[in-house]
């Protein structure tokens, strides 16, 4: 089945279109004791897992001097030229996107590329604290990167044959464990101005660079919180009625509560704290039945995977 026709270019939000010279490779850096080496691998293709990060960041300067855009299909690497472009597959579903990388990150949780909200809606995970995903550098048509510049999108590639989903999935190292207070963050260094254009590495030290926190807690919906040990009491009180309990759908958690609130207010959802971390739910609802309503607002929102859970649970 060939795939659906590419979407009309957004207005670009900040006047003239982007451009894509001059390629900014750019001198070896460092964050934190680890130093990154950027060049220009045309056969760059790597599995690992990608995270997502959106309005925080608005206005604020990439690291080739543009102007983030949280709608844009961007992403940031490490060591790819900027701008470049590569495929994104999500190694869960098979679906594939173009992306345009105009930024430098991820620097934590052994992440392989940090993704635009725009491209984690269009993937389809933006729910997700870390999505496993392929990553494969590619030269696509004028077209598509005039389509990426505008902020537009371009149609997604054809899915993934499953024998090939098996395959990449086989080399994925294993997820990094996170801490509820420091789960998933993104840190990004925090260009005041454009770096020079290098045309290949350039051996030097240079001295750390100051890193930016967005803490998106890798707390995946559809999976339970851990639970915590609690000395054993003697009741107090009867446990309220059944009829009494009320559900919700939760469908995404955060640390920061600037990124929960954002993402409720704008699919029509609540952020609710508790332990450290937002929450983003529908509901509540009077029966599981009834919740059943919040699944199909998740789902219309682009959160296949919300849960139903008890209005009290974690």
């Amino acid at each position: 089945m060939p795939p659906p026709p590419a979407s009309s270019p957004r207005p670009l939000a900040q006047g003239a279109m982007v451009s894509d010279e001059p390629v900014m490779i750019g001198a070896p850096y460092s964050v934190g004791k680890v130093t990154y080496t950027p060049e220009d691998a045309p056969n760059y293709d790597a599995v690992g897992y990608a995270g997502w990060y959106g309005e925080e960041l608005q206005g604020n300067k990439t690291a080739n001097g543009e102007t983030f855009v949280p709608e844009a299909i961007t992403a940031a690497h490490q060591t790819l030229p900027l701008p470049s472009y590569v495929e994104v597959t999500a190694l869960d579903t098979g679906r594939t996107i173009l992306v345009r990388v105009n930024d430098r990150g991820p620097f934590a949780n052994d992440r392989i590329i940090d993704l635009s909200r725009g491209a984690a809606e269009q993937l389809g995970v933006i729910g997700d604290g870390a999505a496993a995903v392929r990553v494969r550098r590619v030269s696509p048509p004028d077209q598509e990167r005039v389509a990426l510049r505008s902020h537009g999108r371009v149609a997604e590639r054809l899915e993934t044959p499953p024998a090939l989903l098996t395959a990449l999935r086989a080399k994925l190292p294993a997820r990094p464990a996170a801490t509820p207070a420091k789960a998933n963050t993104v840190a990004r260094p925090i260009a005041k101005t454009p770096p020079k254009p290098v045309r290949g590495p350039e051996k030097r030290e240079i001295a750390p660079t100051p890193a930016r926190q967005d803490g998106f807690v890798v707390e995946k919906a559809g999976a339970p919180s851990a639970p915590t040990p609690v000395a054993p009491v003697a009741p107090v009180a009867a446990a309220a009625p059944a009829a009494a309990r009320t559900y919700v759908v939760q469908v995404a958690a955060f640390s920061s509560r600037a990124r929960a609130e954002t993402l409720a207010k704008r699919i029509g959802a609540k952020a609710v704290e508790g332990d450290g971390v937002w929450r983003v739910r529908f509901g509540p609802y009077p029966t599981q039945d009834a919740a059943q309503a919040g699944v199909r607002a998740a789902a219309a929102k682009g959160f296949e995977n919300g849960r139903i859970m008890a209005n009290d649970a974690r």
